[in-house]
């Protein structure tokens, strides 16, 4: 297939977002969270772990744990304990701990609502940023994890494996006002339809626009 225009790659683009709003129109984050501070531990919790998982253990540690300063005051091997499996669960500890320090000592206990605030608190990667901009703040923000690399690569919206290059990337062709819900929409879609390993094109709503299909 020719190279395509950018301006093809945007209206594209477009086309794919209508179509996953068809499909999925409430495009919540998988994180079951109450405030920014729930969805800060919980996406500490998430890395290398499924959704599904921190969703059924938060409830018992928020419940223990019900404020920011509860949990900067946390014994490390009790807060193991809740979160242990997880994975990770010393490292998940600390850092849920250190984070919860920080955002009291440095931001008087409210969450930063910028990209380079947030990469200070230990734990936090753009990822983890990003869907605290999006989610809590309303802020334009592209969480670029396993779903959104598989599926923009396979769409040819991107041409790259690197997070930080297909964050860059999207921001070319996404509208700010729908790249956060698009990133949620991703993992809906690739749960459902467009899966690591035996992705179902037959049932796929892009299968017509899909470059993987196409050739």
């Amino acid at each position: 297939m020719p190279k395509e225009s950018m301006k093809a790659k945007q209206s594209r683009t477009l086309e794919i977002i209508e179509r996953l709003k068809q499909r999925y129109p409430d495009a919540l984050c998988s994180l079951d969270y109450g405030s920014p501070l729930e969805l800060l531990v919980s996406v500490r919790l998430a890395a290398q772990c499924t959704d599904a998982r921190v969703n059924l253990v938060t409830p018992a540690l928020f419940k223990r744990f019900p404020t920011m300063a509860a949990l900067a005051e946390a014994e490390v091997t009790e807060l193991e304990g809740l979160i242990h499996s997880c994975g990770f669960y010393h490292s998940k500890a600390k850092d849920i701990i250190a984070a919860c320090r920080r955002v009291i000592d440095v931001y008087h206990g409210v969450i930063p609502d910028t990209m380079e605030d947030l990469l200070t608190l230990p734990g936090v990667g753009r990822k983890s940023a990003n869907l605290i901009l999006g989610d809590v703040y309303g802020k334009p923000a592209i969480v670029v994890d396993t779903h959104c690399i598989r599926i923009t690569n396979r769409l040819g919206l991107v041409d790259v494996d690197d997070p930080y290059k297909i964050e860059l990337a999207l921001a070319k062709i996404l509208p700010p006002a729908e790249s956060n819900y698009f990133c949620h929409r991703l993992v809906l879609f690739g749960r459902e339809i467009c899966a690591a390993r035996s992705p179902k094109c037959a049932e796929c709503p892009l299968t017509d626009i899909c470059p993987k299909i196409m050739k």
